[in-house]
């Protein structure tokens, strides 16, 4: 659903409602393709997130990786690292490997670019014709599905369970 329209990147610091609260959909980064896709699915990551690390400050990298004093409902969900953590906590995390049937569609996916760069995506229910399943993420021109797997060091393979 955000293929074609959510069509650019960007990084950049943005006040958003709160609860339910978004960049506006042409844009923002991988991690907004989880918090959309998510969200459609019922589960509104910004304030599920924000209460998780509200209750659980110092288990989050917030005061490490970005300096922070508290919890910001703004961008804390819109980060990589803090997603991981929260994935983890939630019981999500299932074994990374490098065999493409281990990576189920709407398994999310966290890697990282280079050596330092944090990214998410999706694993979706198409295939390449090698097999690898496709994932959809957003690494700079907006969400795209592609064939990208195993081409980051996985740092962690989660399974969404949402709890009605």
């Amino acid at each position: 659903q955000q293929i074609g329209v959510t069509v650019d990147y960007d990084p950049g610091y943005t006040a958003i409602p709160y609860p339910g609260g978004d960049v506006p959909m042409e844009t923002g980064v991988c991690s907004d393709v989880t918090v959309r896709a998510l969200r459609v699915l019922g589960l509104d990551l910004q304030k599920e997130m924000h209460e998780d690390i509200r209750r659980n400050f110092s288990a989050y990298p917030c005061r490490r990786m970005w300096g922070q004093r508290k919890p910001d409902r703004n961008i804390d969900h819109r980060r990589v690292p803090n997603q991981e953590v929260y994935f983890k906590r939630r019981g999500w995390a299932k074994p990374v490997t490098k065999n493409p049937a281990d990576y189920l569609p709407g398994d999310i996916v966290t890697c990282l670019i280079g050596d330092s760069i944090p990214h998410v995506m999706i694993v979706s229910d198409r295939k390449s014709e090698a097999g690898t399943p496709l994932c959809f993420h957003n690494i700079g021109m907006g969400t795209e599905e592609e064939d990208c797997l195993f081409d980051f060091t996985i740092t962690g393979h989660f399974r969404p369970v949402l709890r009605k």
